[in-house]
């Protein structure tokens, strides 16, 4: 669900952050920090990470994937814009009629400002690639014994411009969700959490885990997130990018209690409102500590991370 977007300290812009030497060969600038083109190089690596959390898919998961868009009202219902305004992105457009469109359009001509013409769609950027996936599951009625899983996946996007690699306004996430009972969604963690670090391990990258909250917004937003630490609803997977001190999020480990499952109306297989829990991997985190880990000539990583990322031993390396 949400990965931390506050875990790195803001940076003077004639400072030099320990990512930066990374930039030029993993992306392309495109006008606005923290959104950038994607080199072959880091494609490549992106799609091995995606293959490898896939085969760790567990057995009874159901695949969706999601465009970069969702439903405002939808989103309005999960409660985001009372705990993160501030993150999101909306969609607008010009709407009305014709001549009102082509005024618009003139005033740009003149040197004018056509944006005042906007008005909002019925669709907002996705934050968080799980949102949507709770009214389908609603849809559907009660739940099985043993609850539902998902593999969902999307493109997503918070209103946070930074000039952090790690840290961007467009961004790919992954996450495995479970909607069931408090012991099916527990269950489900706990698993999550000891699997995701076999696979930190695997990958060579340095890391702790620890309790953490959402960026929640406004004073009482504070209060939320320390009563998130307090219930140890969150988790996250911190790899020291920069320093020990102020480490990136690449995966969370998030138990949102009945929130969804009273918000949609959806009861576990005992009739009681169902409760939901989330794996969250940040995949462009993910991949921005592994070049900045083993160095952007993939060809020299360790051989037991090739080998577990699917890099023959004749692979010829994709130049940025």
């Amino acid at each position: 669900m949400n990965i931390a977007q506050t875990d790195a300290p803001e940076i003077a812009p004639q400072s030099t952050d320990p990512l930066d030497h990374l930039a030029d060969k993993l992306f392309h600038k495109m006008g606005t920090d923290g959104v950038y083109a994607r080199t072959a190089l880091y494609e490549d690596v992106v799609e091995r990470l995606a293959a490898l959390i896939s085969r760790h898919r567990e057995p009874g998961t159901e695949i969706m994937r999601f465009p970069p868009v969702m439903n405002r009202g939808q989103l309005e219902k999960s409660g985001y814009l009372k705990s993160f305004p501030n993150l999101l992105g909306c969609v607008c457009g010009l709407h009305g009629t014709e001549r009102e469109i082509h005024s618009a359009v003139s005033r740009f001509d003149a040197g004018g400002d056509w944006t005042t013409s906007l008005s909002p769609a019925d669709l907002v950027l996705s934050p968080a690639a799980c949102y949507p996936v709770y009214p389908i599951a609603a849809a559907r009625g009660p739940l099985p014994k043993g609850g539902l899983r998902f593999d969902v996946a999307a493109d997503c996007f918070r209103a946070e411009p930074s000039r952090h690699l790690d840290r961007l306004q467009s961004f790919r996430m992954r996450e495995y969700v479970c909607i069931g009972s408090p012991e099916d969604v527990s269950g489900f963690r706990e698993r999550w959490m000891l699997r995701a670090q076999e696979i930190a391990h695997g990958l060579g990258l340095s890391f702790k885990v620890d309790y953490a909250s959402d960026p929640f917004f406004g004073r009482v937003g504070q209060m939320k997130a320390v009563s998130q630490k307090q219930q140890l609803l969150k988790f996250e997977l911190l790899v020291p990018l920069r320093s020990e001190e102020h480490p990136t999020a690449c995966m969370s480990f998030n138990y949102h209690r009945d929130h969804f499952g009273t918000t949609w109306s959806m009861a576990d297989a005992n009739g009681e409102p169902a409760h939901t829990g989330c794996v969250a991997f940040g995949i462009d985190r993910l991949a921005v500590a592994m070049f900045h880990t083993h160095g952007t000539e993939t060809a020299k990583w360790p051989a037991n991370v090739r080998e577990l990322l699917g890099f023959g031993c004749t692979t010829t390396e994709l130049a940025g």
